[in-house]
């Protein structure tokens, strides 16, 4: 049974840097394409950035473009997403989701992946 579990959620500062992390068990994870989404308060749940299996392509929302990174570390099973220059509006329960290997559905579509993690709350004050 695969499972996702992510950590590193918690308040900032406007401006302020927030790394967080998603491990996933039960799987074969070197070979899953990996995406964050998140979900704001009374809104949808929307794309964030999304990574191949080798971690040389990578995906990003126009939102956190140049502000995200995603990464991971196939050797720990684990994949990252680091914030810097935090805004309020990204406010939101943020998710990690694995895919299967292959899909014809976009990175960005939710219904690409088969598996998502219970979700880590950031919020950012202004």
């Amino acid at each position: 049974q695969v499972r996702l579990v992510e950590s590193g959620g918690g308040l900032v500062q406007a401006g302020g840097s927030l790394r967080l992390s998603c491990a996933v068990s039960g799987g074969t994870f070197s070979r899953a394409g990996m995406g964050w989404f998140r979900q704001g308060s009374g809104k949808e749940r929307e794309f964030v950035a999304a990574i191949g299996w080798s971690g040389s392509i990578t995906f990003y929302a126009d939102s956190v473009k140049d502000r995200f990174t995603i990464s991971r570390d196939n050797a720990k099973n684990t994949v990252y997403l680091q914030m810097n220059r935090l805004k309020p509006e990204d406010t939101a329960v943020y998710y990690c989701a694995a895919d299967k290997g292959y899909s014809p559905m976009g990175v960005a579509v939710p219904g690409r992946y088969d598996y998502w993690g219970q979700g880590t709350q950031v919020t950012v004050s202004s």
